[in-house]
């Protein structure tokens, strides 16, 4: 079974480069970053995520055109399987997930058009840290370079 808390579910539109996103948090994280910003998702927390619920996020927020996984949490069938459900079921709809693993396996790569890997490191900062070690990919290619041309890390240039 996977979990989401439903109050921290959002339409956000700075994680996944040209796209409205439905970002749905993920609890049971089995991560350990330091830093981390929501220690509290290693808990089992919230709701079960079931394909009708994700219908029903995605039909309440009207206009979304990516669906984001923020974590993985402990159930890897669940997870695989709401990706199948999503593809099926809302093929309009990109797929993406956000790993603090460093790599992935290959159902992974082809279940989702967009995986970040890479646990938060705060030395090293986040996606748009020209020192990040976090990359986010867009089938297979790297796209991490996108969020430092956006200006938004104005303590960190390029070499």
């Amino acid at each position: 079974m996977l979990k989401y808390v439903p109050e921290m579910t959002s339409v956000v539109i700075e994680e996944i480069p040209d796209k409205l996103t439905l970002a749905v948090e993920i609890s049971n994280c089995q991560g350990n970053c330091i830093g981390c910003h929501s220690p509290f998702l290693k808990s089992d927390i919230g709701e079960e995520l079931t394909p009708e619920r994700v219908s029903a996020l995605i039909a309440d927020n009207f206009g979304v055109n990516c669906f984001l996984f923020l974590g993985e949490g402990s159930d890897r069938k669940a997870l695989l399987d709401l990706a199948s459900y999503l593809r099926l079921n809302h093929p309009s709809l990109e797929l993406a997930l956000y790993s603090g693993r460093t790599a992935v396996e290959e159902d992974i790569w082809e279940a989702f058009d967009y995986v970040k890997i890479g646990p938060y490191i705060e030395s090293l900062g986040p996606l748009n840290s020209v020192t990040t070690n976090q990359r986010l990919y867009h089938h297979r290619e790297d796209i991490t370079a996108r969020f430092w041309t956006r200006g938004i890390d104005k303590n960190k240039t390029p070499d």
